[in-house]
């Protein structure tokens, strides 16, 4: 059997077992933009975040500062520029990445699949053709080519720039 080591998943899957109150997203704003925090880059109402846990290389989430649920919740500035960043967010990785593709959007409630139920986050995925191979599949296992902090550092610069086209 082969074994792919992900040393960095230790953090998330001991801290899955535990009930943590708070939201990661508020928390994460108390973090300076920057590749150890993960914030690629801040609007006034809105912030773009590397997912810690990515589907994809890129995985970018758009988010709103104030802590919110659903979209009915948020005022037309906030929903403004969640839509202004997504789109600066999908310009970036497409510079960037040349991804042939993207997966977007908003899981609202459990059901739908959210994953954090009560702060608001818009998904932007960037999709290869073939990139979910034989590991995604079968191994039931995802391959990254770049560490977080690497991408963070390649994709703020070209979100902020994005930002204000």
């Amino acid at each position: 059997m082969d074994r792919l080591w992900t040393p960095w998943r230790l953090a998330y899957v001991t801290a899955a077992s535990k009930d943590e109150p708070g939201c990661v997203f508020c928390a994460a704003q108390a973090a300076a933009p920057g590749p150890d925090s993960l914030i690629v880059h801040r609007g006034e109402s809105c912030f773009v975040i590397l997912n810690l846990y990515p589907y994809n290389n890129g995985h970018l989430m758009v988010v709103p500062a104030r802590h919110c649920g659903r979209l009915s919740e948020l005022t037309a500035q906030e929903l403004d520029e969640l839509m202004r960043l997504t789109r600066a967010a999908e310009m970036a990785l497409d510079e960037r990445y040349h991804p042939h593709g993207f997966n977007m959007g908003l899981n609202l409630g459990k059901s739908a699949g959210a994953g954090v139920l009560d702060h608001l986050h818009m998904h932007i995925v960037p999709r290869w053709n073939g990139d979910t191979n034989f590991m995604t599949v079968v191994g039931e296992t995802r391959v990254l080519p770049e560490t977080l902090d690497e991408t963070a550092r390649q994709l703020g610069p070209l979100v902020a720039r994005f930002a204000n086209v």
